[in-house]
């Protein structure tokens, strides 16, 4: 198989590790806000586990690789765009909902 795919791929086997990885940060999500609940840094685990799950679905289940790289800026764009304004909200909520009220 060539590095440049031009058709969506249709085995299981790299699906099926995806998944089980996403199960698996979702498993080490809620042991860390059970062990960790309260701790300042809890929020950039959080953020860090939200990038890496929006990674991985939006290259092996969106297949951003084989789209538009104008969809596929945005698509990225979209997955950094979160867990940077979670981590934001987490240690400016405060100033945020100043801005944002009237």
């Amino acid at each position: 198989m060539s590095p440049l795919q031009t058709a969506p791929s249709t085995a299981y086997t790299p699906l099926v590790k995806t998944w089980l990885a996403l199960v698996g940060l979702t498993l080490i999500s809620v042991l860390l806000s059970e062990y960790l609940h309260g701790d300042a840094w809890l929020q950039l685990l959080v953020a860090a586990i939200v990038w890496i799950k929006g990674d991985l679905i939006a290259r092996h289940f969106i297949e951003t690789r084989l789209a538009h790289p104008f969809i596929r800026r945005v698509t990225h764009a979209f997955v950094a765009f979160t867990p940077l304004a979670l981590v934001l909200t987490a240690f400016f909520g405060k100033e945020f909902a100043r801005i944002a009220s009237l």
